[in-house]
């Protein structure tokens, strides 16, 4: 088995290649993770809650708006050169924001700015990211690569939070935005040292609009018997599943007297839960029925999540966190793999925009439908019905055929 420049495959998780993209990605998350805490705390030390939420909100929009765009910006331009061009701009920033803060208070705009430019930036920016993967590792690599990447999201999550409190301590926060140029900086070299294989359709000249490019992937989409509907999929699991994580957990957790801490174990489990799957599928590379076991997983996560507002203690609700947390770690990476797999690499940034707009532009819509509907009908009817939509997304990819039979690539011997 060779790779596509003609070198001998090597599995990935001893790929140069893929440990300098995983390298460039934990640090980039690390930076991300340190500039939200860094903005969220000088928009909460520097006006009223409601102006702080709003600053917080205003990334969401350009996200939203054109994250489509974005994918055909990926596909146009290649997936490392919007990935290098993102993390150099959000290094700039970052940058130039912490010098402000060094030398006058901007004030809310300032950051409101800053945050436009952010979303802006992870419109194209998350899209690159879904594509790059197969320009670097061979296909039945790439559930390994799932497996890695989640791994170092949850590292990024899990230490860059402390990271960037340590900084605001230290320095201010100048020097956490500081500190988050550097992580985003340190992306850049390893990014640039990658070698990317040619597209199956490299030397096919793109003619058209930006519209017309969209039109092309929206319809490629659409005529694919797998990845259509695993679009279906991964949007009804964002629905059900991000309002009760976001907001339900939050009320719950009031309501039996756990305090914040409470918050704090249970999404440790959940975590814990999610980094689980994470490994198993970087150890184990590839998980056999692939369809069927991700469509089974969809369905006993939707019982956990139903279970987890039925719960007064918070060990077993930590315990029932996990379990979600490892159930849907592995049903979201094992869809991103099949993705990854089964989709022409032309339309990979396209095809992934569309995935990633579900989850970070139209489920996030479900935040103020959960709280109101929490303050009308109480935790435990809602959770039932945010478990019910899971459960039917897993029940969807169970009885579509094409997803049920889906596999992954094995895994050379």
């Amino acid at each position: 088995m060779t790779t596509l420049t003609g070198t001998p495959a090597r599995p990935a998780h001893r790929s140069p290649q893929v440990l300098r993209w995983l390298g460039a990605y934990t640090a980039s998350t690390l930076g991300d993770s340190v500039y939200h805490l860094a903005l969220s705390w000088t928009a909460v030390t520097s006006g009223t809650p409601a102006q702080a939420g709003l600053v917080m909100a205003v990334a969401a929009v350009p996200r939203a708006l054109l994250m489509l765009f974005g994918g055909v910006i990926a596909d146009r331009l290649g997936p490392r050169r919007v990935v290098i061009a993102s993390d150099a701009v959000r290094c700039l920033v970052t940058f130039g924001l912490a010098a402000v803060l060094l030398l006058a208070s901007p004030g809310l705009w300032a950051l409101a700015a800053v945050a436009l430019v952010f979303g802006t930036v992870d419109a194209v920016f998350l899209p690159a990211v879904g594509a790059l993967p197969p320009r670097i590792a061979e296909r039945d690599q790439l559930a390994r690569v799932q497996g890695m990447r989640g791994l170092a999201h949850r590292m990024g999550s899990v230490l860059g939070a402390p990271l960037g409190g340590l900084a605001i301590a230290v320095g201010g926060t100048a020097t956490a935005f500081g500190a988050a140029g550097v992580l985003f900086a340190l992306s850049l070299p390893l990014l640039a040292a990658l070698r990317l294989g040619p597209l199956p359709r490299e030397d096919e000249k793109r003619g058209g609009t930006a519209l017309r490019d969209l039109a092309d992937g929206l319809r490629y989409l659409r005529g694919h018997r797998v990845l259509g509907p695993l679009m279906i999929v991964v949007l009804l699991s964002d629905l059900g599943f991000t309002g009760p994580l976001n907001v339900g957990l939050a009320v719950l957790s009031e309501q039996r007297g756990w305090g914040a801490s409470g918050i704090g174990w249970v999404l440790a489990g959940f975590g814990v839960g999610a980094g689980g799957a994470s490994l198993l599928l970087t150890v184990k590379g590839r998980i056999s029925r692939t369809g069927v076991v991700m469509g089974w997983t969809m369905v006993l996560g939707a019982v956990s999540i139903g279970a987890l507002a039925f719960l007064p203690q918070l060990a077993p609700a930590v315990l029932v966190a996990l379990s979600i947390g490892l159930l849907a770690g592995l049903s979201g990476a094992l869809c991103n793999a099949l993705i990854q797999t089964e989709c022409d690499p032309a339309y990979l940034g396209r095809v992934s925009a569309v995935a990633g707009l579900g989850s970070l532009g139209i489920a996030p819509l479900s935040y103020p439908l959960t709280g109101t509907a929490i303050g009308l009908w109480g935790t435990g009817p809602v959770f039932v019905v945010s478990a019910a939509v899971c459960a039917l997304s897993g029940v969807y990819a169970l009885a579509v055929r094409a997803v049920r039979r889906a596999e992954l690539p094995a895994n050379p011997s």
